[in-house]
């Protein structure tokens, strides 16, 4: 019944959030099964918020009964706070991520949300290749924690990832033959609608999630 629920509030949270003081951009999203895989994990969802303060935030979590909803329905919930540090693309036609001046440059950790439009007539090719581009993540010793997210199954797809450092993340995203290769299509083949990268720096969590070792924040 709790799946049942969850899936739900994809539709009847929207209204509760839109009342949030200091909230500023939100996406409520499903995820997929193994990592990036198109077909959903009906046990677990994301919400990412962008909010104007983090007291604003703060408020949110302690006081909101949304959230205090959402906290009952589930055996575990991880949040994680994050600083942007640089956003190129858009969604959903705007910009949401505006870079914090409060970057800690002595945090080893980066975190990365990626998004997409698919276009319709790319969905075959695209997810086609997607195992080959994501097989360097296997065994990464960089990586902390990767999920496939997103609003719409198989056309509107986003990833989060966590990494131990900046190296790590250079290294599978320029050094990967797979993931080089990926890059080369997108760009050849042309297969988004609209495209977002965007770094962050993480450095504040409240929660557990399953194989996420322990962070110093």
């Amino acid at each position: 019944m709790n799946k049942v629920w969850a899936f739900g509030m994809m539709q009847f949270a929207h209204k509760p959030l839109a009342k949030q003081k200091g909230l500023l951009h939100y996406k409520l999203m499903g995820s997929g099964k193994d990592g990036f895989n198109p077909f959903a994990d009906w046990s677990v969802y994301a919400l990412l918020q962008v909010w104007e303060s983090e007291e604003a935030a703060n408020r949110f979590f302690d006081t909101s009964t949304l959230y205090q909803r959402y906290v009952s329905k589930t055996t575990q919930q991880w949040v994680i706070f994050l600083r942007s540090i640089k956003a190129k693309g858009t969604w959903a036609g705007v910009t949401p991520f505006v870079p914090s001046s409060e970057i800690n440059s002595s945090n080893p950790y980066i975190a990365v949300i990626t998004r997409a439009t698919i276009k319709p007539k790319m969905l075959r090719t695209f997810w086609k290749y997607v195992p080959i581009s994501q097989a360097p993540l296997k065994d990464n010793k960089g990586l902390l924690f990767t999920k496939g997210i997103g609003e719409v199954p198989f056309l509107q797809m986003a990833t989060f990832s966590l990494w131990k450092d900046k190296q790590s993340l250079m290294d599978f995203a320029y050094k990967s033959r797979e993931h080089a290769e990926a890059i080369a299509k997108t760009r050849s083949l042309d297969w988004y609608n609209e495209e977002l990268f965007s770094r962050f720096e993480p450095y504040r969590s409240k929660g557990t999630w399953d194989g996420v070792p322990s962070l110093p924040f």
